[in-house]
């Protein structure tokens, strides 16, 4: 082995999140910067005879990173990493590859759906064994781990070309470079009934994909299109690139609108989706209906036992805590758990490998089952495929079904972006401020029933997260959630969740910002959002 010890640091103060360490890309290309980071990585889990999955969502500077990322494997005696190939690997096809090969570990190369390009954004993410993100105790293993080291070893000799699939040699260390999306399209078709998808689209059944210039469309093109026969074109987007064309590869009415006003229109195609930069996350849309990710969570749990690898049914749902409580009545309906979970899809990797929990969902378009440790964009465009094949109802007619049996859930996200700090947290702190005064209050004609400020206690393991966002619940069953997200790279991200029940049929074509109106008045005169940020509304609503 021919390796270089390179002094370098401290690096204190980067203290990865949920999501791994997200920074703008040219602070990870700062020297020294990316380096010290992966170091306080290996020097926290180990990587001495390890074995390592390594990919990332294909966004500028990942493909440098890799080569960095393997020469300093090499040098602190990893055994073998099993790379995709180009570099180019999902969020959740990382996690298949950890789970299939029996892996320690994997080290993914993503800022999600954070735009790309050399002034977008960068992010480093590292996985456990059941291929789920890293939890709070290795997070903080890794900071500590940041905090003391001294610099950083890199092997000399140059990182292997990462097109070319098979098993190559560097410096001792094993790098096998594998196709990323063969070992998943046959999860999939382990999962989902390809044979009832392939006869409904042949059947005339359509849809488009947007795969956003993101890592998804190659996944997608070779599932849709190749395997299940849709038309050539239906992925649209499908070539990842380093900047994402320009898109912010986050799928939602906003960013997604050209899918989105297809979808509206009496000529659309029957079903739409898009998906985001790592290809964990994903909108669902039929002609003429927006899926709400909490509704869409709700549906697919209730119909999940029509795909083949849920036919024995599932055992629990968790959510997040700020997505709607429609998932809840599927579980009552059902007679199986039901688990509310702070944001971050760590904390439902417990649940999972318990048997606790089958089908997970988060309110940021992020479902997934445990298939993977991680969200999955692309399995939930299947199973919703699978239950309208299986069905033959569209997207429409199975919303209405759902919310005739389940009432439906009004539902709103109301983000307010790169706001500066204090403003944010003036909002946040009024709010604090009163949580303890609101029971029996009422606000904007509701009784508030409760308020807190969230806190976790893991079923399984015992371990308590606390200060995960501000709920107001009110005696009507409607809450407003507030909290201060952390995946963003500039300012702070203010999201203020909105939900309303009804079990009324007459309500449930109503427009759900109509319907949410009282609330939303109930959490302006509590937090004061457009009074502390000077914003007279939203930057995006989903």
């Amino acid at each position: 082995m021919t390796s270089t010890f390179v002094t370098a640091g401290p690096f204190a103060g980067q203290k990865p999140g949920t999501s791994g360490l997200r920074k703008k890309t040219a602070q990870f290309r700062a020297p020294h910067y990316l380096e010290c980071f992966v170091q306080a990585i290996f020097d926290a889990v180990g990587a001495s005879g390890k074995v390592l999955v390594l990919g990332g969502d294909g966004r500028f500077f990942g493909r440098e990173a890799a080569g960095i990322i393997l020469r300093m494997a090499a040098a602190n005696g990893v055994a073998r990493v099993i790379v995709a190939q180009g570099g180019l690997l999902s969020t959740p096809a990382a996690s298949h590859l950890i789970r299939l090969n029996g892996a320690d570990g994997g080290i993914v190369l993503s800022a999600s759906h954070n735009p790309g390009g050399e002034d977008g954004d960068f992010g480093v993410k590292y996985n456990i064994s059941n291929g789920g993100p890293a939890p709070e105790s290795v997070t903080a293993a890794i900071h500590a781990a940041s905090e003391r080291l001294t610099g950083y070893r890199i092997s000399d000799q140059p990182a292997p070309d990462l097109d070319r699939i098979g098993e190559t040699d560097l410096d001792g260390m094993a790098v096998q470079i594998v196709d990323p999306v063969l070992d998943y399209a046959e999860l999939m078709e382990r999962l989902f009934d390809f044979d009832a998808i392939r006869a409904m689209i042949a059947g005339g059944f359509t849809l488009r994909f947007d795969a956003m210039c993101a890592v998804t469309g190659p996944y997608a093109v070779e599932i849709l299109e190749r395997r299940l026969g849709a038309a050539p074109g239906s992925v649209v987007n499908a070539v990842p690139l380093p900047d994402f064309g320009g898109m912010h590869p986050d799928p939602n009415p906003t960013w997604a609108s050209d899918l989105y006003e297809r979808l509206m229109s009496e000529t659309g195609p029957d079903f739409g989706a898009a998906s985001d930069g790592d290809g964990d996350r994903n909108m669902i849309l039929g002609r003429g209906a927006y899926v709400n990710p909490s509704d869409s969570l709700a549906v697919l749990a209730a119909h999940a036992h029509l795909a083949p690898g849920y036919a024995g049914g599932i055992k629990g749902i968790a959510r997040s805590m700020p997505t709607s409580t429609a998932a809840d009545r599927v579980a009552e309906a059902l007679g199986i758990e039901a688990h509310e979970t702070p944001t971050g899809w760590k904390f439902f990797g417990n649940l999972l490998d318990a048997g606790r929990a089958t089908i997970c969902g988060e309110e940021s378009f992020g479902t997934g089952s445990d298939h993977v440790r991680e969200k999955d964009g692309l399995w939930a465009v299947l199973l919703w495929l699978n239950v309208l094949a299986a069905t033959g109802q569209g997207v429409s007619d199975l919303l209405g079904a759902h919310w005739r049996r389940f009432g439906r859930t009004f539902y709103s996200r109301h983000d307010y972006e790169a706001l500066p700090v204090p403003q944010a947290e003036a909002a946040m702190s009024q709010l604090r401020g009163a949580l303890d005064t609101l029971p029996g209050k009422t606000i904007a004609g509701m009784k508030v029933a409760a308020a807190d400020d969230f806190a976790y206690v893991d079923p399984v393991d015992g371990s308590v997260s606390k200060g995960q966002g501000l709920r107001v619940i009110f005696a009507n069953g409607a809450r407003i959630v507030l909290r201060l997200s952390g995946t963003g790279t500039e300012g702070a991200t203010l999201r203020l969740y909105l939900e309303l029940h009804s079990d009324d049929p007459e309500t449930f074509g109503a427009d759900p910002q109509d319907m949410l109106a009282p609330v939303i008045a109930a959490a302006e005169e509590l937090a004061g959002i457009a009074r502390h940020t000077g914003r007279i509304a939203p930057d995006v609503i989903t």
